[in-house]
């Protein structure tokens, strides 16, 4: 696996970097843990209406990611070459990308919230109301347009922060967060201390004021020590960009942010498809989704680590360094993988037991939860790989490794499994899960040929 005595410097550097980002990620996926239990114990179609609306949400969340993801390299990368010129600009060019993101992202759910929904109520009913589902999901989806720009605002901000080597910060505005959802969840979805009892409404509410106790938190803080912060602080003294200097940006970021929005829409276009065999799927695969965004941060953490790191030492032009350092890093999360599975298995038949539905969803979001857990290590060696990838620019190649392969491998796979073929749900989503091994293999040979290596920021 890996030798802890060989450079361990690296994988301490790594763990300085994640824990934090460990840490912020996984209470705030506990919060969505203790929202989906408060909402659970209003029934199988709140729960049903609320997994419908997250997964919506879920490509905007990420098409924002990929929007700061590719600026977010030369960051790094200027951060390495001790540039703040260059830091602001890209600063700046985030914040433009984004404005048009939201813009976008408003107009596609506040017009066509209803279409998008019953996208996944085709299947069976298994006794869930479906008119009931779509109604709720509705309110809630026109509720956390709301979280939208703070949303937006946040990850500029603490994506920044990170790429000069400040990840606790951002992390400890996530936890005055998770406080705020927490407490308004409770209040607001039952009614607690004269707060109106609102259900799955209270939820969304709560949600939209946690986004914005978040990014109050991290403005000012950034704000507060300018000369700490001298990377970021200083970047708004002028909104302008020089476009042209930043076409060479845009062009790299280009597919890293298509790359996010069409894998976003081929995981919520695989899960579309899950739904053909049933409602009750739906309710069991939320289940599972939730506790395995709780565990996969301590993957994604790792992986957004290593293109930091990697990406740092690109824009210093210490070549094999990363080189070697990026192998070392991928059998490091493989290893962080293994023990999380391990774990996950374990309370894999107790998790289920806490939502309030029936035993036949319990059973089978059991064994989603297993299937998601075998597959953890492997997960672990593919975030490191593509991480790595793009750490070089070279994101075109992420482009295909990612979400080409999602919309041509991994979607027509479950559709035509779910809908063809006479299998249970457990074996398609097991095939299906499966298909990630071509793309390690993939992977690991470009990494090995080094034809990511490069640096961007080099005059």
């Amino acid at each position: 696996m890996f030798n802890w005595s060989e450079n361990n410097n690296i994988y301490k550097q790594a763990l300085i970097l994640a824990v934090p980002m460990m840490i912020q990620n996984g209470i705030t996926n506990a919060v969505g843990l203790i929202d989906d239990l408060m909402v659970g114990s209003l029934g199988t179609e709140s729960i049903t209406a609320v997994s419908i609306a997250v997964q919506l949400i879920f490509v905007y969340n990420l098409a924002v990611f990929g929007a700061i993801s590719g600026p977010g390299i030369y960051c790094a990368q200027y951060y390495g070459q001790e540039n703040k010129e260059g830091f602001w600009n890209v600063f700046r060019l985030k914040i433009w990308i984004c404005l048009i993101v939201m813009a976008i992202g408003f107009l596609i759910y506040h017009f066509f919230a209803v279409d998008l929904i019953n996208l996944y109520l085709g299947g069976n009913d298994s006794g869930i109301d479906k008119a009931v589902t779509l109604n709720l999901s509705s309110n809630y989806l026109k509720i956390m347009l709301w979280t939208l720009l703070p949303f937006a605002v946040t990850q500029i901000y603490a994506s920044s922060w990170r790429e000069t080597g400040e990840s606790v910060k951002p992390m400890i505005a996530g936890i005055s967060s998770v406080v705020a959802d927490v407490l308004f969840n409770y209040l607001l979805i039952f009614g607690k201390f004269g707060f109106p009892c609102l259900g799955v409404e209270g939820a969304a509410i709560a949600t939209v004021i946690a986004r914005v106790v978040e990014m109050l938190v991290i403005v000012v803080w950034v704000y507060s020590e300018k000369k700490k912060n001298k990377y970021i602080a200083g970047a708004l003294r002028e909104i302008t960009i020089p476009l042209s200097n930043m076409m060479v940006v845009i062009k790299t970021s280009l597919p890293i942010f298509f790359n996010e929005f069409f894998w976003a829409a081929g995981f919520i276009g695989t899960f579309q498809c899950y739904s053909l065999k049933g409602l009750d799927v739906v309710a069991a695969l939320n289940i599972a989704t939730t506790l395995h965004n709780l565990v996969v941060v301590v993957i994604i953490s790792m992986g957004n680590s290593v293109g930091i790191l990697i990406g740092q030492q690109l824009g210093a032009s210490k070549f094999e360094e990363a080189k070697e350092n990026s192998l070392r890093l991928t059998r490091f999360t493989c290893f962080l993988g293994l023990i999380v599975a391990l774990m996950v298995i374990a309370i894999s038949g107790v998790f289920p037991t806490f939502f309030e539905t029936t035993e036949s969803i319990r059973i089978m979001a059991r064994d989603f939860i297993i299937i998601n857990a075998i597959f953890l290590p492997l997960l672990g060696i593919l975030n490191s790989l593509y991480f790595t990838l793009r750490s070089g620019g070279k994101t075109f190649i992420t482009f295909l490794f990612d979400s080409v392969f999602t919309w041509v491998f991994v979607v027509p796979t479950a559709f035509l499994l779910s809908k063809y073929v006479d299998y249970s749900i457990l074996t398609i989503f097991a095939i299906v899960s499966s298909l990630d091994i071509i793309k390690i293999i993939i992977g690991y040979v470009l990494i090995k040929k080094g034809v990511w290596i490069s640096n961007l920021v080099e005059e």
